[in-house]
């Protein structure tokens, strides 16, 4: 049911708002009103005060720890007491059998059946799997309880853009929601290239590219240690966060910058540099001197020196348009309009990086409202929509909606490399993604708490957009489980 849409009308204002633009209808979305002014209700969540802020204080995330640098407390604290306890077992291990120690029992038929190469289960969870869950719990409240969801496809927007990924260690595993919550939320209205010095400063991303192995060879670690540059924190912010590929920077440039991040780094549980899991710049490994970056000569200035460079990178022309292409890509087309990408270029440059301003402009460009509803939503994106239109029961979560994720291509923080998820409807309309999608709308449907009528449903959650097609299919199910799960398989609730 999920055949491409080829509708020439313009859509429906309601949709375009909820799903073009958020995530998603709730049952009690009123889609009439909604269409009546639909510009300015999505404009009015992007005025709510730090809208987009994860606060620990909040009951629903008392599992949250407040930084980085208390993840990484927490951690440490754990590794000393499975250190404790590991010696522990170690010396009981020594001591001599007891004259008196009854024989083993005999293995019961399940311990003689076992695999002889089946790993036993940790004792104990690791810390960080904890704090994994604890932070993907409150990244999804949050998709399911805002209103519209704009600025929650923001978040997830430039989240991705700026990815790092759990499969690198425990420390990204650990850190990646947090990363999300200080270097992400705080400045999605805000300027770019706040955004990206935070990025970078931040232990998550610098642990992630590398960073930490970095050395300037002229330094004096990089004498003592005979060790040189990592590149790959410089290339990928050249590439992938700024300027992009094909817009003119050469290998000479990402060498010359990755000199000038040298020492950037996270200090470690040893704390010798600062507060462990903090920023901290280690000038002993910086590589020393001036440097030429996209023809601008950089005097010697620690690590003032990378922050004057990212500060100058964000405000490039190429910059600009690459982030324009980006978000007319995501929000728009796949092939996004050349006068759409134009204006929000001609905006980034004009307002310094004004992320608000762009949000407001994707919000007044015809483009967005006359385009089909032709994209499909990314797995994410379709499993938040499915939630918010359904309530499933809250059990087992966030295991549940995390196995979703995985089962349809997008584990949560963990893209496939430094260019994040693709941003594409090819992407994720294989005939193996399709089937997972309807597998997980049957598994919707028997969990709902409380379906009611699908019919009414579809009139709640798409409108009069629905097409007579999706109408038919809908009301010929043999139970409301089966309708409610066509429903969700719908192109008009599959596209946006």
């Amino acid at each position: 049911m999920a055949a491409p849409v080829s509708n020439s009308l313009a859509p429906d204002p309601a949709l375009v708002a909820l799903n073009r633009f958020g995530l998603g209808a709730k049952p009690d979305s009123d889609l009439g009103k909604i269409a009546k002014d639909a510009r300015n209700y999505l404009k009015a969540e992007l005025k709510q005060q730090d809208i987009a802020l994860v606060s620990v204080d909040e009951r629903t995330n008392a599992g949250l720890l407040d930084s980085t640098a208390a993840i990484e407390a927490s951690m440490a604290a754990a590794m000393e007491r499975k250190t404790a306890r590991d010696e522990k077992a170690a010396a009981a291990a020594m001591q001599p059998a007891a004259m008196d120690k009854p024989a083993d029992p005999a293995p019961s038929k399940a311990d003689a059946n076992a695999s002889p190469n089946a790993k036993a289960k940790p004792a104990v969870q690791p810390v960080e799997a904890d704090i994994y869950r604890a932070e993907a719990q409150a990244r999804f409240d949050k998709a399911l309880g805002a209103d519209a969801g704009f600025v929650e496809r923001l978040v997830g927007f430039w989240s991705n853009h700026f990815c790092v990924s759990v499969a690198k260690g425990q420390i990204v595993r650990a850190s990646a929601g947090a990363f999300e919550r200080e270097a992400i939320r705080p400045f999605v209205l805000g300027r770019f290239a706040d955004m990206l010095l935070a990025v970078e400063h931040h232990p998550a991303m610098l642990f992630y590219l590398d960073n930490q192995q970095s050395i300037g060879p002229d330094s004096r670690a990089g004498k003592r240690r005979g060790r040189g540059l990592n590149e790959n924190l410089a290339r990928e912010i050249m590439e992938l966060h700024t300027l992009g590929v094909g817009s003119g920077y050469s290998q000479t440039d990402v060498t010359s910058f990755a000199g000038m991040l040298t020492g950037w780094t996270m200090a470690g549980r040893e704390g010798r540099l600062g507060e462990p899991g903090t920023f901290v710049f280690n000038a002993n490994a910086h590589q020393p001197g001036q440097a030429v970056l996209l023809g601008k000569t950089y005097p010697d200035g620690g690590m003032g020196q990378a922050e004057a460079a990212l500060n100058d990178i964000a405000g490039q022309p190429a910059t600009a348009q690459h982030i324009a292409t980006k978000l007319a890509r995501h929000f728009i087309a796949d092939d996004p309009p050349p006068a759409a990408v134009a204006r929000l270029a001609r905006v980034f440059a004009k307002t310094d990086g004004d992320l608000r301003a762009l949000a407001v402009t994707l919000i007044d460009m015809p483009e967005t409202w006359s385009t089909p509803l032709a994209k499909l939503r990314s797995p994410f994106d379709y499993v938040m929509a499915l939630r918010r239109a359904i309530a499933a029961s809250a059990g087992n979560e966030p295991q549940r909606t995390l196995h979703w994720l995985m089962a349809l291509g997008q584990p949560l923080w963990e893209p496939p490399g430094p260019n994040g998820f693709p941003d594409s409807t090819d992407a994720w309309a294989s005939a193996e993604g399709m089937k997972t999608r309807l597998d997980i709308a049957w598994q919707a449907a028997r969990q709902a708490n409380d379906i009611g009528n699908p019919n009414q449903m579809l009139a709640s959650l798409i409108g009069p957009s629905v097409s007579d097609e999706t109408r038919a299919a809908i009301s010929r199910a043999e139970s409301k489980q089966q309708g409610l799960a066509l429903l969700l398989m719908a192109p008009e609730f599959q596209r946006r």
